[in-house]
């Protein structure tokens, strides 16, 4: 199957038009803070709620605005540039699709269900593709812009992993119908409105084929997430600098084998815990007299919930696992062209604790310290990285404003994209 640009390729970078330099290093510096975020984050909140989330495009401009004015790099910050009236049309037309959608399915219209899901799953690469465009083109740094340059072509080839997934499910369905004759027999007896169905027998060779299907879906995931990030990145230009790329698809899935390994252990762990506080709970109140019979009760129907709620908070680890190693991933891994590269010294182990801390300090608020989290995560994260640029930043920057494209090409740029995805 076709795949993005090479590995090779993008291991070797583009081809600079600067010399080779001294390397200047210049650690990038979030100077927002909780209480300043609080305050637009808690405005974003009152508004979207008497406005009944149609002040949504409004606080997602306002919030990108924040953090990218007080993210400093080199010394400069970054703006976000975005027209409002793109984002409003973006929601919009996002509400539409959506509303579409609902209309559909609660009115039993199967056939407009099914266009809807198949032109949703034919334009996503069109929509993931617009929105990088409009990001991009929003983001400036010392009057640099920054550019999305992949055509639609190149866009698509990135997105065979979607169409592969189509397949696969597509493949196991007729697969177990096959393994299975009674299965066809069920779906024809539903779609007849037979009454009671006999279900078909559940085989070892049925169970292989879902298994497989599902292990297939994950890796089609983790290869739709390589081919986007790759060509986000190797498609990123500032000035006539493209980006460089160094990771390969393997590196993606080790950090996805690591990040089950996380979420088994924490699985492993809560269950541990909850079962001897459980335990050590019921033997307690056991241990008492009989009219604390009521007692038991309520301590068992407590403990199955408290149970269920912790096996959920166990996912959280491993997805700020999942987070902190992608994101060390990236950023040692990346640069433009050889003019500049990026390191980053975040601590796995560090970000995951933070999220956890975050995470309880959030529930026992209610949720008014999520914008405190917010601010935490994020300064963790950026500060981590450090810019090694070749030559003085006053020398690059101003060459590669040089480089860019005016007039025509700035306008052709603000009319390419739409804030689709959030």
């Amino acid at each position: 199957m076709s795949q993005v640009p090479s590995d090779q390729a993008g291991a070797a970078g583009p081809v600079s038009t600067f010399m080779p330099q001294n390397i200047d290093a210049h650690p990038m510096e979030f100077t927002g803070s909780g209480g300043e975020y609080f305050r637009v984050w808690i405005v974003n909140v009152l508004l979207s709620i008497i406005t009944l989330g149609i002040y949504t495009p409004w606080a997602r401009r306002r919030t990108a605005q924040y953090f990218y004015s007080h993210t400093l790099v080199a010394g400069s910050p970054l703006e976000f540039t975005a027209q409002q009236r793109k984002m409003v049309m973006g929601f919009v037309l996002l509400m539409l699709i959506t509303l579409a959608y609902n209309i559909a399915a609660n009115t039993g219209q199967d056939a407009a269900v099914g266009v809807l899901l198949l032109t949703g799953a034919v334009l996503s690469p069109l929509i993931w593709g617009s929105a990088m465009r409009f990001r991009l083109g929003a983001t400036r740094w010392r009057g640099l812009r920054l550019q999305f340059t992949a055509n639609w072509k190149e866009v698509y080839i990135a997105s065979w992993p979607l169409f592969a997934l189509a397949l696969v499910w597509f493949g196991v369905f007729f697969g177990m119908q096959l393994l299975s004759p009674e299965l066809a027999e069920v779906l024809q007896e539903v779609e007849e409105e037979a009454a009671r169905p006999k279900m078909p027998s559940f085989t070892p060779a049925m169970g292989a084929l879902l298994l497989l299907g599902m292990v297939l879906t994950v890796l089609c995931f983790i290869r739709l997430e390589y081919n986007y990030k790759s060509l986000l990145v190797l498609k990123a230009q500032v000035g006539a600098e493209k980006g460089r790329w160094k990771p390969v698809y393997m590196d993606f899935v080790k950090v996805w084998l690591a990040t089950v390994a996380v979420f088994i252990l924490c699985v492993v762990g809560f269950s541990a815990l909850i079962g001897i506080l459980a335990g050590s709970s019921i033997a307690l109140v056991a241990s008492q007299s009989s009219r604390l019979g009521l007692w038991m009760f309520v301590i068992i129907i407590v403990s199955i919930i408290a149970g269920i709620f912790m096996l959920i908070l166990a996912s959280a680890p491993a997805r700020a696992y999942r987070e902190a190693r992608m994101f060390q991933l990236m950023w040692n891994n990346i640069g433009v062209s050889q003019v500049a590269r990026f390191k980053c010294h975040l601590k796995s182990g560090s970000y995951v604790g933070l999220r956890i801390k975050n995470m309880l300090l959030t529930l026992l608020t209610l949720g008014l310290y999520r914008p405190f989290a917010r601010v935490s995560e994020y300064r963790m994260k950026c500060e981590s990285v450090t810019l090694h640029v070749k030559g003085g930043v006053e020398q690059v920057a101003g060459a590669m404003v040089r480089q860019q494209q005016g007039g025509l090409g700035d306008a052709l740029a603000d009319a390419a994209g739409l804030d689709l995805i959030g």
